[in-house]
């Protein structure tokens, strides 16, 4: 299965003025589409090739450094795009806002952690909501790893490469997750992986 580029699910302005339209075109059309070109190369003639992206990433984990950073950061911003939405942030559906204050405390805490996890994630990577053994956990993974290869399922994450925030925020990480979280995250979307992952 060779992996594509999806289109956004919103236009390049839509996510402004927390994500601009040059960081989409950007990150979009150059970064993800350089993951989807390097990927597709780099799955030729190998034992996973015609698998699913997700056994791809898993499979290849650890025995295949190239591909899996490619298909990683593939997996990782099929989800991204998804992640966020127009006006986004707001209330968290009824179901997810009970399972996040049972297993985190509040959804305020649930927030501070999250974001901490992305401002602490030392160079490159992601942070994330994950449910692990049925419980919704923080966490955070360097370059392209996701929780899929720690053995638990992303319902929510943000990429904290630099290319996902400079042109905006240039250093100020903080402000960018805290903007994400606030005014970006499409939490439907959330209620709706959690619901397929347990």
């Amino acid at each position: 299965m060779s992996f594509t580029l999806p289109e956004l699910p919103y236009s390049y302005d839509a996510l402004a003025p927390y994500m601009s339209r040059e960081t989409l075109e950007y990150h979009h059309d150059k970064h993800h589409l350089a993951y989807v070109n390097n990927g597709n190369n780099l799955l030729k003639g190998t034992e996973w090739e015609g698998q699913s992206l997700e056994e791809i990433v898993k499979g290849s984990f650890g025995k295949n450094a190239g591909l899996f950073n490619n298909a990683g950061q593939h997996f990782n911003h099929i989800h991204f795009w998804q992640w966020m939405k127009p006006n986004g942030g707001g209330a968290i559906p009824g179901e997810l806002e009970k399972k996040i204050v049972e297993d985190l405390g509040s959804v305020d805490k649930m927030k501070e952690d999250f974001i901490q996890a992305g401002v602490t994630q030392f160079g490159s990577g992601w942070n994330w909501l994950a449910v692990k053994d049925g419980k919704i956990v923080v966490m955070k993974t360097a370059n392209g790893e996701s929780p899929l290869v720690h053995g638990a399922t992303p319902i929510l994450g943000c990429d904290v490469w630099e290319h996902s925030y400079y042109i905006d925020y240039r250093n100020r990480r903080p402000d960018y997750l805290k903007a994400f979280v606030e005014n970006l995250v499409n939490w439907e979307h959330v209620a709706e992986l959690y619901s397929k992952a347990v």
